[in-house]
């Protein structure tokens, strides 16, 4: 491969540096999302409910290094859970990876511009909202549909 080949293309999630697999994370929020399972499809479905640490105009995590001891059910993504994390958005780049699949035209790894993500519509700013006052029985009138991404402007 040429010397040129971004990262994601020559190295598998495992062999990848802390800062390599951080940048993998495009911002978008949607794994932030309270989520629910069909008990009868076993189908992830998305809510508008957002956990208490995401900033909703940046989409990142306001207390990322403690976000486990402050969210008990926050998942760490590691290379080894990647696969076996179903709720993961089908657009997100740990999952894309996983399966073999390349980065979409917006992730800004790609793009080179952070702001492609909100572009493309992938982006949950404006969109979600806090679970801060929400019980679990609730989210069920708070779902979603994620929206699948934009096609990439020409010209």
């Amino acid at each position: 491969m040429a010397a040129d080949t971004p990262f994601w293309k020559t190295k598998s999630l495992a062999e990848m540096t802390r800062a390599e697999w951080e940048s993998l994370c495009d911002g978008c929020g949607r794994c932030c999302l309270n989520k629910l399972e069909d008990e009868d499809t076993g189908r992830f479905l998305y809510t508008k409910a957002a956990c208490k640490l995401l900033d909703l105009g940046t989409c990142r995590c306001t207390d990322y290094a403690n976000r486990q001891a402050k969210v008990p059910d926050c998942v760490a993504l590691t290379p080894e859970n990647v696969g076996r994390l179903g709720w993961l958005p089908a657009t997100c780049a740990y999952r894309l990876l996983d399966e073999g699949r390349s980065l979409p035209w917006w992730h800004p790894l790609v793009s080179g511009r952070p702001e492609t993500v909100a572009e493309a519509g992938i982006s949950v700013a404006g969109v979600a909202y806090s679970e801060e006052g929400i019980t679990v029985d609730e989210l069920v009138d708070h779902l979603w549909t994620l929206p699948k991404a934009r096609r990439k402007k020409i010209g």
